[in-house]
């Protein structure tokens, strides 16, 4: 062989050589590129749905998978080749193949930027995971802080799936709702937030639009309800995602907007002015947003206004700007932006604040778009809630809709319950009566004189010394002037159309003059409690439609006019706390309801015969006798009393205190009325001071049967009666028990309230030896108070279902308590925990094994044996208040220095010792 063909051979083989690494290489780069494109391909399919898929992007999905088909054949052929025995002999082909697999390489390899660059096109299209909102900030610890903190908790409970939050307009459920799409640690649990505004005209079609619109899918193929359902639950099937719903104004129908049961991970949050609309939503929870703390509304105020509030000319005009918003945070918000603008100049201020006291009556900067919303709650209430907001309600001003005083005052329940849900009306902090903010007020009286057909005069609190211009009260229809300091009245008030008159709690006002309601033959409702009057004029016959008297706590009046019989249509009257007696009324027997006190049977009256007859009130369906007697007194007027009351066949409510249990018993045994289903009571046995206290005096329980038992001994059979139709039961100084189990588990079942105070037996509350049935097993609220030798709580093992529906648990100077010794899992919707006073308490529960699911409130004080708390992160998950003493804090020892940090921002300490109302 010559050297030119050696050497031509042996390039040959370095050529088959070459071609063969070639085609390894190739082969390597090929798969490597095949499996980045197939990547980017899989993840534009994930993250668009069919019906957003653009025409060049299905094209270019096309291209792709008929590219991996190709290349698919090319690791199909390099296989072959590689495992063919004589891969050796066919090594010819190689190039042939490496070629195919460059050329294959480069097409993969331009399809992959492409698909890069429309990852990043999608991108841009893809729906955000969260928008963001422009949000008020809210201060730490403060109330709007809090509820922030109780969504966050709310969330993270796997239990709960649908949280409502609710409140009058204005408290800042909107700045709550805006802080929680924002707050970090949403973004961290949900893949996407979807914030909806529901308008006043909303339907399905619309809601269904705007989350459409904020996922971003064609809309082109927007289609009918069921088509767009299913578009929406088959864009959020793979997503867990959180739906904040604003402004709710009735029930929405989440499944027919978007199938939302087809996902259990994703949660709602909705915010209302209307209790009712959460229900029917039907939320797990619900958050009440009242209005701002004086505290927490004065921070916001300087936050809005800014460097001016800090000069000493302004702060105190600034307060009472505060006040005049009433803690509402959009009135706060507008009013504050408004008087920024007014700097340091004082005068600018004061006429600002003048302005804000007439807003009802000038127009003043800030107030528009309140009234709007407030004008927005009125226009969307019936007639009659209509007319409760507007002024004034009592039973009697529906009486004439029903047949029974029962009725029309379950109605007017009803009604007052109804604008406490839309948030117009709210109850006071004791829960004895409602409310309504200042500024609700203002406009329902703007409201009121700008409607056709009424005219009213209220002035309430206002400090009136002389009765309003002639000009003012003419033609009224209504007419408040109560908590005024009016001594006198005009001699004649000519006032056709008057049917409310309110004159209570002016002290100064001694005597009404003569004729003074000579022209008010249309008032139907008379309060003239807590006024100095001696008497009443004889012009008070004229008020032949009315139908509430109120004159309870009219301390020095003796005398009534003869002539009250012509009050034909008089259903209400209350004189407790008078100097009057029951012969100066007996003429009224058609009265529905009587309120009276004890000694009115027989001040002024020499014999028994003179007493009066309660009896001939054949009529009455509330009987209401307060004890203002002293015990020695007793026995001789209440059989005469009772006697009586057991022969009233209409009765469907009475309260009533009785001297002893046999009292009771002749009650019970003689009363026809005894056995009716409606009827409720309060009764107290026993006495206790000269004060008659009845157990709920609460807004929250206007029909609870109530017993209170004062200063008695072991157990009768006609307390056994009694307690099983009881809902509240207070033990005072009651001897010859042990324990509440003594009175009887199945006694108990319908109990509601208990509150044990005094004695020095008692040793446990619920005793678990040889019980088999559970406890207070409806029970919500637990109060005791004052029992020197209780022990604990529980004794011995309780059946379970025992106090599984305690709400509230408070034990306050039980010197001889050490621990509560619960059942594990045995308070499961415990919400507040009290404990004040206690000096032996070592231990709540051993350790922290114990879970306290609903725990929201704890307050501590004076208890310095109890050093550690048997709560974390975990079994305590909704803790949202603590309050103790600070010396008591920092004594603690903690397993957890974590959950002690985790408390700080929860954390209220006081030095003073708090005062616990019972």
């Amino acid at each position: 062989m010559t050297d030119d063909a050696a050497t031509a051979a042996l390039f040959k083989v370095y050529e088959i050589i070459a071609h063969w690494i070639n085609l390894k290489g190739n082969y390597k780069r090929l798969r490597q590129e095949g499996k980045k494109l197939n990547a980017i391909r899989d993840a534009i399919e994930a993250e668009i749905s069919k019906d957003k898929i653009t025409p060049a992007t299905r094209e270019w999905i096309a291209k792709v998978k008929m590219v991996e088909s190709e290349v698919k054949d090319l690791k199909t052929k390099y296989k072959n080749e590689m495992a063919h025995p004589w891969r050796l002999v066919r090594i010819w082909a190689y190039p042939i193949l490496g070629v195919e697999m460059k050329e294959k390489y480069s097409q993969v390899h331009s399809l992959w930027e492409e698909g890069n660059l429309k990852r990043e096109e999608l991108d841009a299209e893809l729906p955000e995971p969260v928008r963001k909102r422009h949000a008020a900030k809210i201060e730490e610890n403060s109330s709007l802080h809090m509820a922030v903190q109780d969504l966050l908790s709310f969330l993270e409970d796997e239990q709960i799936r649908r949280v409502g939050v609710w409140g009058t307009v204005g408290t800042g459920k909107t700045t709550i709702m805006q802080n929680l799409n924002n707050h970090e640690q949403v973004a961290k649990m949900f893949d996407i937030v979807i914030w909806v505004t529901v308008s006043k005209e909303w339907n399905v079609e619309k809601l269904q639009e705007a989350i459409m619109r904020r996922l971003k899918l064609d809309m082109e193929c927007f289609g009918d309800v069921e088509k767009n359902a299913r578009r929406i639950s088959e864009e959020l099937k793979e997503k867990k995602y959180l739906l904040l719903l604003d402004e709710v104004q009735d029930f929405i129908d989440l499944n027919a907007v978007m199938e939302i049961h087809n996902n259990i991970d994703s949660k709602v949050v909705l915010a209302s002015r209307s209790r009712c609309v959460c229900y029917d939503m039907e939320a797990d929870e619900l958050i009440n947003v009242m209005r701002l703390s004086p505290a927490d509304a004065w921070n916001m105020f300087q936050e809005k206004v800014g460097h001016p509030i800090s000069s000493p000319l302004i702060k105190p005009i600034a307060e009472q700007v505060v006040k005049e918003c009433d803690g509402l945070p959009l009135l706060i918000d507008r009013i504050g932006r408004a008087f920024r603008k007014k700097g340091k100049n004082v005068s600018l201020w004061r006429d600002g604040l003048n302005r804000l006291r007439r807003w009802d009556r000038v127009k003043t900067e800030g107030m528009d778009e309140v009234l709007d919303f407030l004008k927005f709650c009125y226009d969307d209430l019936d007639g009659n809630k209509r007319d409760c907001f507007l002024f004034y309600y009592d039973a009697d001003e529906l009486v004439d809709d029903t047949n029974a005083f029962r009725d029309a005052r379950n109605r007017g329940h009803a009604i007052l319950d109804a604008l406490i849900d839309v948030s117009l009306l709210e109850r006071s902090d004791k829960k004895k009566c409602v409310k309504m903010n200042k500024v609700l007020r203002k406009m329902a009286l703007k409201i009121s004189s700008e409607s056709n057909g009424s005219k009213f005069l209220v002035k309430p609190c206002q400090g009136l010394q002389d009765f309003p211009d002639k000009k003012e009260w003419e033609d009224a229809s209504r007419i408040s002037l109560m908590d005024n300091q009016l001594c006198s009245l005009p001699e004649f008030l000519q006032c056709h159309h008057l049917s409310t008159l309110l004159l209570q709690r002016n002290n100064g006002l001694i005597a009404i003059p003569e004729f003074f309601f000579d022209s008010m033959g249309n008032l139907r409702v008379l309060d003239l409690h807590g006024t100095g009057n001696e008497s009443l004029p004889s012009s008070i016959s004229n008020l032949i439609s009315l139908k509430g008297m109120y004159l309870s706590s009219c301390t020095r009046l003796i005398q009534l006019p003869p002539n009250l019989r012509a009050l034909v249509q008089l259903e209400v009257l209350d004189i407790r706390g008078t100097k009057l007696n029951l012969l100066q009324i007996g003429s009224l027997i058609w009265l529905k309801c009587l309120r009276i006190s004890l000694s009115s049977f027989f001040r002024g009256i020499r014999t028994q015969r003179q007493f009066g007859s309660i009896s001939a009130f054949v009529s009455l369906e509330e009987f209401c006798v307060d004890d203002d007697l002293s015990e020695q007194c007793w026995d001789e007027v209440l059989k005469i009393v009772m006697e009586e009351v057991v022969t009233l066949k209409k009765l469907t409510s009475l309260r009533f205190c009785f001297p002893t249990v046999d009292f009771l018993k002749l009650f019970v045994q003689r009363s026809p009325v005894w056995k009716n289903s409606f009827f409720t009571f309060q009764f107290c046995v026993g006495y206790q001071g000269n004060t008659y206290s009845q157990i709920l005096e609460s807004s929250d329980y206007p029909s609870y049967n109530s017993l209170k038992l004062v200063n008695g001994e072991g157990m009768h059979p006609v307390i056994a009666e009694v307690l099983k139709v009881t809902h509240a039961f207070k033990l005072v100084n009651h001897k010859g028990v042990s324990n509440l189990s003594d009175f009887g588990v199945n006694n108990m079942e319908n109990m509601l309230v208990c509150s044990v105070e005094g004695g020095n037996e008692i040793r446990t509350i619920v005793c678990g030896d040889r019980m088999t049935n559970s406890v207070f097993k409806n029970l919500e609220v637990l109060h005791i108070n004052n029992v020197l030798r209780l022990r604990s709580v529980c004794q011995g093992r309780i059946p379970h279902g025992s106090l599984a529906q305690l709400i509230s648990l408070t034990l306050t100077k039980c010197p001889e308590s050490e621990n509560l010794e619960l059942e594990a899992n045995a308070l499961p919707r415990l919400k507040n925990l009290i404990l004040i006073d206690l000096p032996k308490l070592k231990s709540i529960w051993v350790d922290d094994s114990l879970e306290w699911p609903s725990l929201q409130r704890v307050q501590i004080s004076e208890c310095h044996m109890l050093k550690r708390l048997p709560f974390n992160d975990v079994n305590a998950a909704k803790l949202r208040y603590v309050e103790g003493q600070q010396s008591w804090w920092e004594a603690l020892e903690w397993k957890d220095d974590s959950f002690r940090r985790s408390l700080q921002s929860i954390l209220h300490l006081q030095i003073a010792q708090p005062q616990v109302s019972m």
